[in-house]
Formats: structure tokens, sequence, C-alpha cells
């Protein structure tokens, strides 16, 4: 009964992100529908041969990068680094290479300095940011429709890690978050690239998070960290709805820290966690606009780039132990009370689809399927990416049974059915 109780549950939360987030418009990108980490799937390999699942097709020379991949009903897109410029590549369903086109200039980060920002497809179109802040529309084709730059548009300085965000697709607009003493948000015409709204400066520098899109009190809302606040911004005219000052959670200590998480999001309750040191902590939202209540906190999940899930009552994660290594997590979302703590190869991202757990640790590129269970780790099976170079960062997708896994300037793709 437990077990069709979780997939009733799945079944149903999916297809409300689903309703949700695109309003009849399909979004195809971060971390799959409503940027949750869920993916809508079903029918698939409960374990996985030793070797691995069935490699169907691979690309290499993609260029280096860190982004994920975006899968629509047409074709793959990956982004990746070459020479001063971001790329964006399109491939058939089946791995033969379409197209590649710039899109932007690379970003200048003295230490991995390969592109970041996962594209979003929506409209007919793929919407993306380089690593010097233009956001740029390209066809199906592979023509760049219109660019803008609006990182010197707005005078917003690029951080220090460079900018990773992928943008929001909502109602005919495509918002990305500047930051800096302009505008915390803008956004564009998606035909045009035209100015719908800005949101009023909050004086603080983007951060490294893809902003999640929710509803609440019959508004479509924004939600995204700033160095000091989680703010909630109306989609439809850019008014900050609310803000809430996450440094409090922190006890004030929070400065130099870095957000890059997409908060979890589930029946008027946010959650966000991030790493180095900082503390976690789940907030009740109210439908009338004022500021979120501080419902539990817990210091002890703090991922660092590589997501979390929620799958029934409990978040799956890891943990920022150093910029070198970290262990995986499971908390109680009602409570916040960590389930347990382990340790397997290395901190890194985690997805879900059809009620299991996939995870990609990013120190050796093993990867596992996991049961999901508050009791323990439940390795099922696993195997390891030995192509590619650089750390394992990227996050993994699921489309129609497959599962694509990027690492540096090589794309794998896998038979999960």
């Amino acid at each position: 009964m437990k077990s069709i109780s979780f997939r009733l549950t799945m079944v149903l939360t999916m297809s409300l992100l689903l309703i949700s987030y695109s309003e009849g418009q399909q979004i195809y990108g971060w971390r799959g529908p409503g940027r949750t980490g869920i993916y809508n799937e079903t029918g698939l390999l409960k374990s996985w041969p030793a070797s691995g699942p069935r490699l169907l097709w691979e690309a290499e020379g993609i260029g280096p990068g860190h982004s994920s991949a975006t899968v629509t009903p047409d074709a793959v897109y990956i982004t990746g680094v070459k020479g001063d410029n971001d790329v964006l590549t399109a491939f058939t369903q089946d791995g033969k290479k379409l197209w590649e086109v710039a899109y932007g200039k690379k970003g200048k980060v003295q230490t991995y300095p390969e592109s970041r920002s996962t594209p979003t497809a929506a409209y007919g179109k793929i919407f993306i940011v380089s690593g010097m802040g233009e956001i740029t529309c390209v066809s199906t084709d592979g023509k760049v429709v219109w660019t803008v730059d609006h990182y010197s548009k707005y005078d917003a300085p690029v951080p220090r890690f460079g900018i990773s965000e992928s943008p929001v697709v909502v109602d005919n607009k495509v918002i990305v978050s500047p930051g800096g003493p302009k505008a915390a948000m803008v956004a564009f015409n998606v035909n045009n690239g035209a100015v719908v709204w800005e949101t009023e400066s909050l004086n603080e520098e983007a951060q490294y998070l893809n902003p999640l899109l929710i509803e609440r009190g019959g508004r479509k809302l924004i939600i995204t960290h700033t160095p000091t606040w989680i703010i909630a911004i109306n989609a439809s005219d850019g008014k900050i709805q609310w803000k809430y000052n996450f440094k409090t959670v922190n006890n004030n200590s929070s400065d130099g820290k870095n957000y890059i998480q997409t908060p979890l999001y589930r029946d008027g309750f946010l959650f966000a966690a991030n790493g180095y040191g900082q503390t976690a902590a789940k907030l009740k939202l109210s439908d009338d606009g004022k500021e979120p209540e501080l419902i539990w906190k817990n210091p002890e999940i703090n991922p660092h780039v590589g997501g979390m899930v929620l799958l029934g009552n409990y978040i799956y994660s890891s943990t920022h132990d150093n910029n070198s290594f970290g262990k995986w997590i499971c908390v109680d979302w009602n409570t916040g009370k960590t389930m347990w703590t382990t340790n397997w190869n290395n901190k890194g991202s985690v997805i879900s689809a059809d009620g299991m757990l996939i995870i990609y640790e990013e120190r050796q590129g093993n990867v596992a399927l996991v049961k999901p269970n508050p009791e323990k780790l439940e390795i099922v099976s696993e195997f390891r990416i030995t192509k590619g170079t650089g750390p394992y960062w990227s996050h993994p997708v699921i489309d129609k049974g497959r599962l694509f896994i990027r690492h540096g300037d090589y794309l794998a793709v896998y038979s999960l059915k």
C-alpha cells in the first residue's frame, strides 16, 4: 500500500508541476519539469548490467563545459567553450550533429572557465546566457535571432566563479538576473529581446543558481537568492512580492558564501540549502505576499553544486564538507531531522525518475542507481564514466527512457529501458 500511495503521489505531483510550469507551453531545460530534478518517466530499469546501461550514442568535441543537456522532442542541445566563445551545439535524437553556433564570449574565470549555463528551450527557440553575460535567443535551425549584452546594459559585475544562470521562460518572457546597481532581475520579450520589465536593484551581485518558478496566491512567482535575501518576484510585472533575510538563518554570518542550488517547493513550503557551511531552512509562504515564516533549519544538509530532490517526505542530496569532499544525505521534509549521512566516493549531483534516484559523483565519475530509503543509502547498481576531462559537475538528464551524462567535452547517452 505504501508503494502504491507513493507512486500516486509522485504522478499527481509531476502532473501539477507540468501544468503550473508550462501553462500549455512546455519548457525544456534545467533539471526537468519545474526544475525539480524529478523526470516524468516510467518503465525504467530497476537495476543495471554490471557494465552499466546500454550505450546508445556518444559525442566528443562539444567543447569543455559543466552545463547539462537540454532535450526537446526534436533535438538535443548542449553548450561548450571553443576558442574565446561559448558555443551551442544541436544533435538529432540519435546523435547526429545538426549545427553549432557561437552565442557569446566565454567567461573570464581563472579556474574552470568552461561553459556553465544550461539552455532553456520554449516557443520553438533556445535561450542561453554566455559567460560574459550576453543573453541570446537561437532558432532551432541554429541562427541567432537576437542577443542582449545584459550584464553590460545593467552595469552588472560578472560573479567571481562565472555566470551559470539558465533563463526562466514564462508567458512570452525570458527572465534573467544580472544583479548589480540597476536591476535585480530583467524580463525580455522572447521574440525580439525588448525589455518587458525590470526589478528594482537590491545593490547585490547575482548568484550562481537557476531561479525557481512557482504559483502561490494566484500569482506566478520567481524565487531566487541574492547574497542577503531570498526574494520572490512577480513574473507579470517584475515587482518584488516579498523578501526574506536569509542571513538570519545563518546568524548573519553568510558573507562570502555562494548560493548555487535551485530551491525546492511543495504545497506552500520552500526549502533552500547551499554549501560553504551554510544552514538550510524550510520556509512557509503566505498567500498574501507577506514575509515567509521559518519552519525549521538544519546545518547538516549543505549541497555544493549537485542539487537536491524531494521524494515523498524525504530530501535526498549531498554535503559540502570541503571543496574536495562531501557525503550523501537524507533529511525529513516535515521535521528537518537528518535521517542519515553516508560516504560513497564523493559528493555530486542527484536526480530522480520512476521512483528511483540516480547520483553522479564529481571526483571519479561514478554513477549509481539508488532505491530511495530514509534508513540508508541503498545502492542498486553502479558504473563509471571514463571519457572526458575535468570535474564531473554536470547534472544528468533523463528523457524518453534515456540517460544523458556530460563530462567536460564529452556527452554519453544510455538506455534506461
